[in-house]
Formats: C-alpha cells, sequence, structure tokens
C-alpha cells in the first residue's frame, strides 16, 4: 500500500522548490545577466527563423507571405531528391567533410601535444601563435594568398615545377587537384585554432600524474599514450559529435571563394547549389527544403553518434 501526499504537502513543496530556484538564480545572477546576449542571438537567428522554415511546404509567393502562400507538402523535398545533382551535391559535401574531420583533427591534435610537451616554450608559444593566426583572415584574403602560392603562371609551386623541367599545374581549376585544395587549406587555416581546445584540456590534467609516471620510468611518449590522450578522450568525442552535426555543412564560404565552372563536378556543395537555386533563382521554398533537410540529418547524426559515444567512451554531449 502507497501513502498518497497530500494537496498541502504538494504546493509546500513545489513551494520550497520554486524558492530554491529562485534563491540559485539570484545567487548567479550575473552569470544569468551575461547569458542574456547569447540567448538573444540564438533566439532571434535560430530559433525564430524556423517559423518562417514552413515556406518549405508552401510555393512562396512574396506578395502573399508565409502564411498565405498554398500548401504544397513535399515537393520541394521530392524536386531535390530527384535532381540531377543530387548525387554530385551529396558526394561532394560529405566526401570534403569527413576528409577535413579525419585529416584535420588528428593534426591539431598532434599540434597541441607538440606545444604542450615542449621544452621551448617561447618556441611553443610562438608557433601557437603562427598557428592560430590563419583563423582570423577571412577565404577572399585565403584566395589572394592561394593564388600567389598556386598559379599556373608565376606561382611558387609552380616555379619550382618548371624550374625543374615540369608543366605548370593549374590547381584551383583542376578537378583531379581541387578537392585536396580544399582539405589542405581548410586544415591550414583552421588547425591553430582548434588546438587551443585541446590544449585547454591538457592544461587541465592533473600534472601529478605525469610526475608519478616520471618517477616510475615512463618516457615521454609512453606518458602521451597513457596520460595525455586518455585525459582529453572527452574533448576529443565531443568535438567530433559537434562536427558530425555540421556533417553536411562542408564549408560554404571557402568554396564560395574558391571554385569555378571547370571544378563543379567535384566542388559544387550542397550550400553553394542551395544559393544559386534560393538567391540567384529566387526559389525560396526550395533552397529552404534543402535547409530543413539538412538540419534534420545533423540533428539525427548528432543523437546517434552521442548514443554510441556514451556506449563506448562512457562520455557524450548529455
Amino acid at each position: 500500500m502507497t501513502l498518497k501526499a497530500f494537496p498541502t504537502e504538494i504546493s509546500s513543496t513545489v513551494r520550497f522548490n520554486f524558492n530554491k530556484l529562485l534563491r540559485s538564480i539570484w545567487l548567479n545572477r550575473w552569470l544569468f545577466f551575461m547569458m542574456i546576449p547569447g540567448l538573444i542571438y540564438f533566439l532571434t537567428f535560430r530559433y525564430w527563423p524556423l517559423w518562417n522554415a514552413q515556406i518549405a511546404f508552401k510555393d512562396f509567393k512574396p506578395l502573399l507571405g508565409v502564411e498565405g502562400s498554398p500548401f504544397i507538402g513535399f515537393k520541394h523535398f521530392v524536386t531535390f531528391f530527384k535532381s540531377y545533382y543530387f548525387t554530385q551535391l551529396i558526394t561532394n559535401t560529405l566526401l570534403l567533410s569527413v576528409l577535413k574531420l579525419i585529416l584535420g583533427m588528428p593534426v591539431a591534435i598532434i599540434l597541441a601535444l607538440s606545444i604542450y610537451e615542449s621544452m621551448y616554450k617561447r618556441l611553443a608559444r610562438l608557433v601557437q601563435t603562427i598557428s592560430y593566426l590563419p583563423h582570423f583572415l577571412s577565404w577572399v584574403i585565403m584566395f589572394g594568398i592561394l593564388l600567389v602560392i598556386l598559379s599556373p603562371g608565376e606561382g611558387l609551386v609552380n616555379e619550382v615545377i618548371k624550374a625543374n623541367g615540369g608543366e605548370p599545374i593549374a590547381f584551383l581549376t583542376s578537378p583531379a587537384w581541387f578537392r585536396a585544395i580544399l582539405v589542405g587549406s581548410d586544415i591550414w587555416k583552421e588547425t591553430g585554432w582548434g588546438t587551443i581546445i585541446y590544449l585547454a584540456a591538457l592544461m587541465a590534467i592533473d600534472p601529478t600524474l605525469f610526475e608519478a609516471a616520471a618517477v616510475d620510468g615512463a618516457s615521454r611518449l609512453q606518458r602521451i599514450w597513457h596520460i595525455s590522450l586518455p585525459g582529453i578522450a572527452s574533448t576529443i568525442v565531443v568535438v567530433t559529435l559537434l562536427r558530425l552535426g555540421n556533417i553536411l555543412d562542408a564549408g560554404f564560404q571557402q568554396v564560395f571563394v574558391l571554385y569555378s565552372l571547370p571544378v563543379y563536378s567535384v566542388g559544387d556543395i550542397i550550400d553553394t547549389w542551395v544559393y544559386r537555386q534560393g538567391i540567384l533563382e529566387f526559389q525560396f521554398s526550395l533552397a529552404t527544403a534543402v535547409g530543413l533537410f539538412k538540419g534534420t540529418i545533423g540533428l539525427l547524426l548528432v543523437l546517434f553518434a552521442n548514443r554510441l559515444a556514451k556506449k563506448w567512451t562512457g562520455s557524450g554531449l548529455y
């Protein structure tokens, strides 16, 4: 036989929890105050636009407005799935995203470990500064730098090739080279910035663990393998999960600045196609439908990957 709480007891419990919540909010009021700009940003630019995402299911007419446009169901989704470019867009997007993930993340981890383990702290700080400076350059500036390096006419790389008797290569307009240029330039630009996350995780490891391992005779490589890497494993899992959520986002700005008509077959991704259809050809409903498709796939991937991560490593996003 179970005892049921009287209404007065329930109301007193609710009142106690509510007062406890208010007290907690007051004690942390400055933290909540600092959250306000971020909350306003996400509400304004992330969540409020979801209301207008309903045009993905409508034949949107600007004069009729979002609610006044006729409902047509999943027609735009079917149009995208049956598009001649669907397979090409999905392949290019996934291939570029996966390559950036599996090649870029190990480079960032290795660089973080090298900086953390370096005995020359001034040199380590210099390398760290130089490595993350490209993150602050726009892709327009990066394109100019890549032209200086890879231009078929007077690019530094082609000058070396011609000096050795070879023929110049049009790297930026060659389908055989374009994906490698995209992945390599992304790693060059973003590795230093990603290293900061892993460096912060490394600095949070208890230094006495390294001291105890050194006393027991562990080499530097053994300390890295048995202490450093396990110590940042949870950070690696979280970063990977967040990257998986954007797996269909292969870098619109980078591709838009670097690609051209000769490399559409290997460089055209979902976002650049959406730009041409939605902005240049005014097919707003179709572009919204594709964006909604991307968001749904990203959400499902995060949920699935988080479940696997918790099962295999015991840590995840939530």
